[in-house]
């Protein structure tokens, strides 16, 4: 689609349209809430978003509450691009809730973009979301029969509009909160503000993460974000991960727990290890840059082969290629530089520049690469068109030869629960052999780590993680409708 600036189109939203699909699995939203009277919760939010960002860069916003006061703002763009130091003075209160979006449900426009705001008889509820509901089909019905009505196309207005609903019969915050989740099904991390304290939530599975931080001073304060990377920057100390199927309430009083679902059972996202997360962010105590730097290691064990240097696509491929040259001997160096300003640009690049390929973002460095048989790591691929790409590049600066390894299975199967991996007939190895990919890409040789490999390098109970798209394994029932979105219909019928 062309640009055109028309005034019935926003800019952000032409942007949206017209920008090249991303050849990776796109990111779960990031979530963020403090419980801190007396600072400045809207600035540690900020920051803490600031972290967040390379969950979603569609849209971010902050919700402060103080008593029933409730102050937000929140627009499409970058957190930098939303927020002012003149907004943030004007967010004041107790506790805080952010958002980063990447849209997973709902499309791309400022009305779907989080908090997600809703009135009450109790006051008012702001709610930022990680995750899909896969029944929301079903909840929207049911709500719709109790009156219920929506401004938006999200499931993160449902989950809200849900406790809304219940506070409106009659119950407080926690017991309408936990008779909600009860409706709900799918993945959920949730951080709610409401004017009595704040809500931490994942789903019984807990496929998306949130950690629990503490506020250094007395009285302590305390911190909810997706990731420990976020807690960092503004200076507070990991305490713990929220647990699936646990709720955790922070108020004046401090921080109390309630496990309400009657079979949690940890399934942790895979891919939240592989790729999502930022590479400094504690999982399992360690950060996700050791067992990325496992993975290659791995994936050396099981895929060597002679050549003269091991590269890592930039920069998710890093780690795992420095733990393939480690275990392998080969020596690792870069062949690509990336630029990292490079974003969601309002200027279209030419034909001739968009035929050229991805130099507007990585660009190969000539004389390390000429004449060499390289070794190039990368996490996943999911359609193909970047890899081709790359591996073309590669040739064209004087590689001899391009090996490709790849620290995590095939991608076969859709994601259904906040990660956006395209319809399973997109996905390259859903529908062709390890062979045809690799003559696709244009590489000499093409090698993915082995799925029980993956696992065995966590540490962790195998059993403890949703590795769905690799295997088509699905920790939590898709309803049939659903299922026939994404899947191919032999797979439909499974």
């Amino acid at each position: 689609m062309t640009a055109n600036n028309t005034p019935d189109q926003p800019l952000t939203e032409i942007v949206e349209s017209s920008y090249p699909p991303s050849d990776k699995p796109e990111e779960a939203c990031g979530v963020f809430g403090v419980y801190a009277p007396e600072r400045q919760i809207a600035k540690l939010t900020y920051f803490g978003l600031y972290a967040l960002q390379h969950r979603g860069q569609e849209s971010a916003g902050i919700a402060t509450l103080d008593g029933n006061k409730l102050y937000c703002h929140k627009d499409m763009g970058l957190v930098s691009q939303v927020f002012k130091e003149s907004i943030l003075n004007e967010l004041g209160g107790q506790l805080a809730i952010g958002h980063t979006r990447y849209s997973t449900t709902g499309s791309s426009h400022k009305a779907n973009a989080q908090p997600a705001v809703v009135e009450t008889r109790l006051g008012s509820l702001a709610l930022a979301h990680n995750g899909n509901l896969v029944n929301t089909l079903d909840l929207r019905q049911t709500l719709e029969q109790r009156g219920c009505q929506f401004n938006t196309s999200t499931d993160s207005e449902m989950i809200a509009v849900a406790i809304a609903q219940e506070v409106n019969s009659g119950k407080d915050w926690l017991e309408a909160a936990i008779s909600a989740f009860q409706l709900c099904s799918g993945a959920y991390s949730l951080a709610i503000g409401t004017p009595a304290g704040l809500m931490g939530v994942r789903d019984p599975n807990g496929i998306r993460p949130l950690v629990i931080g503490i506020l250094e001073g007395e009285p302590v304060r305390y911190v909810l974000a997706s990731e420990t990377c976020a807690l960092d920057i503004i200076g507070a100390e990991y305490l713990r991960d929220v647990e699936p199927g646990e709720l955790v309430w922070i108020t004046e009083s401090g921080l109390s727990s309630f496990h309400w679902a009657t079979q949690p059972q940890r399934k942790l996202c895979i891919f939240e290890m592989i790729y999502f997360a930022r590479p400094d962010s504690l999982m399992h105590d360690e950060t996700l840059y050791t067992y990325r730097l496992r993975l290659g290691q791995q994936l050396a064990r099981e895929s060597v082969v002679k050549a003269d240097l091991v590269m890592g696509v930039p920069d998710s491929g890093i780690p795992a290629a420095i733990g393939f040259s480690q275990v392998s001997g080969i020596p690792y160096g870069e062949g690509l530089i990336k630029n990292r300003y490079v974003g969601r640009t309002f200027i279209q690049p030419t034909q001739h520049m968009r035929e050229s390929g991805i130099k507007m973002k990585l660009n190969p460095l000539k004389d390390v690469l000429d004449g060499k048989r390289i070794i190039m790591v990368d996490d996943s691929i999911v359609r193909g068109t970047t890899s081709r790409k790359i591996v073309k590049a590669l040739r064209d600066a004087g590689a001899k030869q391009v090996h490709m390894r790849i620290s995590s299975p095939p991608v076969t199967h859709p994601c259904f629960y906040g990660i956006d991996t395209d319809n399973q007939s997109q996905l390259i190895a859903a529908t062709q052999s390890l062979e045809k990919i690799a003559e696709q890409i244009g590489v000499d040789s093409l090698a993915y780590l082995s799925w029980k490999g993956m696992l065995a390098v966590t540490g962790e109970d195998p059993n403890s993680f949703c590795s769905a798209c690799f295997t088509g394994d699905y920790p939590i029932a898709i309803p049939e409708q659903v299922k026939r979105s994404k899947l191919m219909l032999e797979q439909a019928k499974c």
